[in-house]
C-alpha cells in the first residue's frame, strides 16, 4: 500500500531567546501550524485521522510528558485522534515521516500528520537538568561532548580551514536572502500571529503588542566575509567553529499530512509527493557530524537510485565544517545542495528541522518542475539520517 504527502506546511524559523517566538510555547507553534493545514484540507473529516507523530528533540519542560498528545488535543476538535512524541534529536522531524508512511505502507492507517516542534528558547540545548551516566561519562566523555566539539574534530580530522567554513556560512545567507527576496517560502510558511506583554519604560506600565511572524529571522544581510573572519572561536581555544558558522538556535514548527490509496482515492486528493526510502545510520559521536555519508548511501541503496539521480538536496547546515565534509566526501553536486541557504542562515530548530526541510525542497522541486529529492542530517550522539522522495505532481 502506497503513502502519499498529500499537504505541509511550517512556521517561519525565530531566532531564539531574541526572535517573535521566545515567549511562545512550541506546542502552541505546533496547534497553528496544524489547524492551517487542516483549513487548507477542509473535505477530510477530522475523525478519519488516524494518529498524530510529533518530533522533538528536548522533551521536558513546556516540551515534556507526551506533549504531542497535548498538541492533538489543542489542534482538532474530537479527543480520539491519539498521540505520539518521537525523539532522535535532529533528525525527529524526518523520523516521524518516516514512521507515519510505513503504518500506512502496512495497513496500520489511512491517514497521520506527521512532523516537528521545538523551541529553543524555552528549553536550553540538552533542557534543564543532564545527568550523564558516570560510567560511560569516564570512559567514553565524547559521547557527552558539545555539539561543537564535535565539529572542531571534524574540522581537524578532515583538514575543513577555517576560510572554507566561513565561506560556507557566507554562501548560506547569500542563497537564503535571495530565496526570501524572491518569496520562495511565502506559500509553504504559516503567519503566527504573537501578542507579547512588555513593560514600558517611559510610561512605566505594562503593555501589549501584537505583531505576525512570517518570515525567517535568521538571514543577515550584513553578513560578509571580512565580518565572519573576525569572530571568535566558541567552542575551543585555537579552533575554527564560530557563531557565524554554525547553525543558529531557532524556534519552529512543521507538519505534513500522509495518506493511503484508499484515503486518497475516497476524498480526491492530489497527492504531492511520496517519501521512496528512509535509512538512519550510527557513527562514532566524537565526529556525528559525518552521519550522512553512512545515511545517504542506505537510503539511496534501498531506493535504487545513485545520488546522481537527485535533482536537489537539502543537506542540515548543523556546522560549516560537517557540511564541507559531507559534501565533499560524497562528492555531491554543490549546485543542489540548499539552493536557498541552509541552517547556519535560516536555523536549526532541532525536532522541527526534517520536517521544515521537507516541506522546503517539496516546494522547491514542484517550483523547479523536478522530481528526486533528499533530505539528510547529521544526529548528536552519532547519528545520520537521510531520505528520499518523489513528487507525484
Amino acid at each position: 500500500m502506497n503513502a502519499y504527502i498529500v499537504s505541509g506546511f511550517r512556521t517561519a524559523v525565530g531566532k531564539a531567546s531574541r526572535g517573535g517566538f521566545r515567549f511562545t510555547r512550541p506546542d502552541d507553534l505546533a496547534k497553528n501550524v496544524i489547524q492551517h493545514l487542516l483549513a487548507s484540507m477542509p473535505q477530510i473529516p477530522q475523525e478519519e485521522i488516524d494518529d498524530l507523530i510529533v518530533g522533538n528533540a528536548m522533551p521536558e519542560a513546556e516540551q515534556g510528558l507526551n506533549f504531542a498528545r497535548f498538541i492533538s488535543l489543542m489542534s482538532f476538535n474530537t479527543y480520539k485522534i491519539s498521540a505520539m512524541t518521537v525523539n532522535r534529536y535532529c533528525a525527529s522531524g524526518l523520523e516521524t515521516i518516516a514512521i507515519a508512511s510505513s503504518k500506512i505502507h502496512s495497513g496500520l492507517a489511512d491517514c497521520i500528520i506527521a512532523g516537528g516542534t521545538e523551541s529553543m528558547s524555552l528549553i536550553p540545548m540538552g533542557g534543564w537538568r543532564i545527568v550523564p551516566h558516570a560510567d560511560i561519562a569516564l570512559a567514553h566523555p565524547d559521547y557527552y561532548w558539545n555539539m561543537g566539539l564535535t565539529a572542531e574534530a571534524v574540522a581537524k580530522e578532515y583538514k575543513v580551514s577555517r576560510e572554507e567554513q566561513d565561506l560556507f556560512s557566507f554562501h548560506s545567507h547569500q542563497k537564503a536572502l535571495k530565496a526570501i527576496e524572491e518569496g520562495k517560502f511565502k506559500d509553504q510558511i504559516v503567519p503566527i500571529e504573537i501578542h507579547d506583554n512588555y513593560y514600558d519604560p517611559e510610561t512605566q506600565s505594562k503593555k501589549t503588542r501584537t505583531f505576525q511572524v512570517m518570515q525567517d529571522e535568521g538571514p543577515r544581510a550584513d553578513t560578509s566575509l571580512e565580518a565572519l573572519a573576525k569572530l571568535k572561536p566558541v567552542f575551543a581555544a585555537g579552533g575554527s567553529v564560530t557563531a557565524g558558522n554554525s547553525s543558529q538556535t531557532s524556534d519552529g514548527a512543521a507538519f505534513v499530512m500522509i495518506v493511503s490509496e484508499a484515503f486518497l482515492k475516497r476524498h480526491n486528493l492530489q497527492p504531492i509527493a511520496r517519501l521512496v526510502s528512509y535509512a538512519s545510520a550510527g557513527v562514532p559521536p566524537r565526529i556525528m557530524g559525518i552521519g550522512p555519508i553512512e545515511a545517504i548511501p542506505k537510503a539511496l541503496k534501498l531506493a535504487g537510485m545513485k545520488k546522481e539521480d537527485m535533482d536537489l538536496i537539502e543537506l542540515n547546515e548543523a556546522f560549516a565544517s560537517q557540511s564541507t565534509v559531507v559534501v565533499r566526501e560524497l562528492g555531491l553536486n554543490p549546485e543542489i545542495v540548499n539552493v536557498n541557504g541552509g541552517a547556519i542562515a535560516l536555523g536549526h530548530p532541532l525536532g522541527c528541522t526534517g520536517t521544515k526541510l521537507t516541506v522546503q525542497i517539496l516546494n522547491e522541486l514542484k517550483l523547479r518542475k523536478q522530481k528526486y529529492g533528499l533530505v539528510t542530517m547529521c544526529v548528536g550522539t552519532g547519528q545520520g539520517a537521510a531520505g528520499v522522495f518523489e513528487m507525484l505532481s
